[in-house]
């Protein structure tokens, strides 16, 4: 995605620093292993430094499906999981999934915190973001949607406003930022699954989310019955895998992955696993 610098203020340092102890001990999902707090960092292949010995550590947001969830073997899987896989093959160890909150990750609280070595969340590239963490190259090209009930007439942002509406958005992200910044006031939920479910409840009349994620809630039948994408709103949004600032090593590895694997043809097959079809050429 094209970066946002006007979808984000910056606070204060005080502030920043605050919330994001107060976060960072509030979340819970943790990695199956850690290092002491102080001990020396395990290193893999080419001497990037790992959180944990063996394992590249991921802080993801379950669930946002198609990007990451859980599978009906409780296996976080999607199309970041084998992004990631691609990096952990290639330091020779193996990705381990913590689920964390998406507002510790795109601070950089989970990174700084050593909660993972990186972030892979269907994460949109912003100024305000890259100024907590280091983006690799962008990995997916994404757009947000706007979702309402069949029928409801509405073809346009414009109409939400226009017809009197409650619009909801997820927290902490683009598309909340991209209304807000248009002066709508939208019912925030915490993740993608509770916006949903605010739409078939009735607790707001549209929502604006990742159009990808719009598009894979309209193929479940119960959705698909009943709801519609009404609208597309072109936000030149990139997808990156996030790090904590200053790990250069780390984020030469993950370039160089995702690079090779848009050359090789090893990008185009995991996107068509996920999404059904060839990546646009821009990908």
């Amino acid at each position: 995605m094209a970066p946002w610098s006007t979808y984000r203020k910056t606070a204060g340092i005080g502030a920043v620093a605050l919330a994001t102890a107060l976060l960072i001990s509030a979340c819970g999902g943790e990695s199956t292993t850690t290092t002491a707090e102080g001990s020396a960092a395990p290193s893999a292949a080419g001497g990037v430094e790992l959180v944990n010995p063996g394992k590249l550590t991921t802080c993801t947001n379950v669930p946002y499906e198609p990007f990451q969830f859980n599978d009906e073997n409780g296996k976080v899987v999607g199309f970041d999981v084998d992004i990631v896989d691609l990096v952990a093959k290639k330091l020779g160890v193996t990705q381990d999934i913590v689920d964390i909150d998406f507002a510790a990750i795109k601070s950089g609280a989970a990174m700084n915190a050593r909660k993972c070595d990186l972030a892979a969340a269907g994460m949109t590239i912003t100024d305000e973001r890259k100024q907590n963490i280091d983006f690799s190259v962008p990995y997916f090209d994404s757009t947000q949607a706007l979702m309402a009930k069949k029928g409801s007439g509405i073809t346009s942002l414009e109409d939400v406003k226009a017809k009197g509406l409650k619009l909801g958005a997820q927290a902490s992200t683009t598309g909340l930022m991209y209304v807000k910044d248009k002066g709508y006031d939208p019912v925030e939920f915490a993740d993608s699954p509770k916006e949903l479910n605010g739409l078939q409840a009735g607790r707001v009349d549209v929502i604006i989310q990742d159009l990808p994620v719009v598009l894979t809630w309209l193929k479940k039948s119960d959705v698909g019955e009943k709801f519609e994408m009404v609208a597309s709103l072109d936000t030149g949004e990139q997808y990156g895998v996030g790090m904590k600032k200053g790990n250069t090593e780390l984020l030469k590895v993950v370039d160089e992955v995702i690079n090779a694997a848009k050359a090789d043809g090893t990008y185009n097959e995991i996107y068509k696993k996920w999404f059904g079809t060839e990546p646009p050429t821009s990908s």
